[in-house]
């Protein structure tokens, strides 16, 4: 069936229908298993132990902001126009909302509004969120392909830790998408993460390190000295 040109791009209505940050049922039994990633090729949600599979894929890492779902204003870019939007910046990254905020107003006095929901907004935005946009251009222009673009990769951020299953029920590791081995230099790129339930000590260090278990009962079993009472004067 073809699709006509009033119509969104299935990747663009999987962001509004699909179910984020819900455990997923595929690796229930997994941690971090909190389904975060838009597989835009398969137009699902997916986690971060399901990324193995989605490799070749479009992949879009949905984040949070004030109880709402947003997306990195870079990673949106790349998809299509994101001009006269209102973003926002968390963690050193503008982001973008995905979905409509509608903010009651009575009464409007002077000052920039979302064309579609009167959320207030700073100069010079007339959008509030995506989907705030893509109203628009449809109600205005009949035509949203004009403001999509070409993106045949988009990869996750390279600071995202993907689960890596080591068989050990004990053990969960955490490896950065940027990760290199072969470089002694990248040392915020080569992280690890170790997690221990018995001891719930949290280690974080560079993957050439190597602690052992010795080392962490060491630390854990390591007692103050015998506390002595001052001498009466």
């Amino acid at each position: 069936m073809i699709m006509e040109h009033h119509d969104k791009p299935a990747w663009l209505e999987s962001l509004y229908v699909q179910k984020f940050f819900a455990s997923c049922p595929i690796h229930d039994s997994f941690k971090k298993n909190e389904k975060n990633i838009c597989c835009l090729d398969c137009c699902n949600s997916i986690c971060p132990h399901c990324v193995a599979s989605h490799r070749s894929h479009r992949l879009l890492q949905i984040r949070r902001y004030v109880y709402h779902e947003v997306v990195r204003l870079e990673d949106l870019e790349k998809l299509m126009d994101c001009s006269n939007i209102q973003a926002y910046t968390i963690n050193a990254a503008k982001v973008v909302f995905i979905k409509k905020r509608p903010q009651n107003r009575q009464f409007k006095g002077s000052g920039n509004y979302c064309t579609s929901c009167d959320r207030s907004l700073q100069e010079p935005f007339i959008h509030c969120s995506l989907g705030c946009k893509v109203d628009y251009v449809l109600k205005h222009h009949k035509n949203l392909y004009p403001f999509l673009k070409v993106c045949k990769t988009l990869q996750l951020s390279p600071d995202f830790f993907i689960p890596q299953d080591t068989g050990d029920d004990d053990q969960t590791m955490y490896t950065t998408l940027s990760s290199d081995s072969d470089s002694d230099n990248a040392s915020f790129s080569c992280t690890e993460l170790v997690r221990k339930k018995r001891s719930g000590l949290y280690v974080c260090g560079r993957l050439a390190n190597k602690v052992t278990d010795e080392d962490m009962t060491t630390s854990m079993s390591r007692r103050k000295g015998i506390p002595h009472r001052s001498p009466l004067c």
